[in-house]
């Protein structure tokens, strides 16, 4: 059963990651106000939102695996507290600071119309800061960190990610931008 866990957590970790890499990409997209092929804008909207909560999920799912794992030996000071474990402490705390992020900007979400729209965005930032720690946690304590397939994986999201941050910071961006919300007025 110890080996189904381990496996079980080791696949939910990479398929959260993935799926919160997937999002970063539908949110910086879905910012720029540009269609993503037929899809309308809204459209961007609710996909970046439930492919969020599905990796939330996931990361619930990869968490609680490793959690029942005896082979893991995590317990729950490790997951709400950084860097305490006893395996890595360092990359482990990066997956606890990860995860506290996640859990800022869903129960922000979920408040989300009783805090309000700014406060809503200034911690819905916190993702382009977890996206990244949530990366170096999976290379620096992942079993599969640093093989080769991963590390390919990883270096194609950075550079997926860092591409649609450049794009989005663009010169030309921010003047559509401008001009966007000058005609909008």
């Amino acid at each position: 059963m110890d080996e189904a866990l381990w496996a079980f957590g080791r696949v939910s970790g990479f398929v959260s990651l993935a799926l919160f890499t997937f999002s970063v990409l539908l949110g910086i997209l879905n910012r720029s106000g540009r269609r993503l092929l037929v899809l309308p804008r809204f459209s961007i909207s609710l996909l970046h939102r439930n492919i969020a909560l599905l990796a939330t999920v996931f990361l619930g799912l990869h968490v609680g695996s490793l959690l029942l794992d005896s082979y893991a030996k995590l317990n729950v000071i490790d997951v709400l507290v950084p860097f305490l474990g006893a395996y890595r402490p360092f990359w482990q705390g990066l997956g606890t600071v990860a995860l506290d992020l996640v859990a800022a900007v869903v129960v922000t979400g979920l408040l989300r119309h009783r805090l309000g729209q700014r406060t809503f965005k200034a911690i819905h930032w916190l993702t382009y800061a977890m996206w990244p720690i949530a990366l170096a946690h999976a290379i620096g304590n992942g079993t599969d960190g640093t093989g080769k397939w991963f590390l390919v994986l990883a270096v194609a999201s950075v550079a997926a990610v860092g591409g649609a941050v450049i794009w989005r910071l663009s010169a030309t961006f921010l003047e559509t931008a401008k001009a966007r919300e000058g005609g909008l007025r």
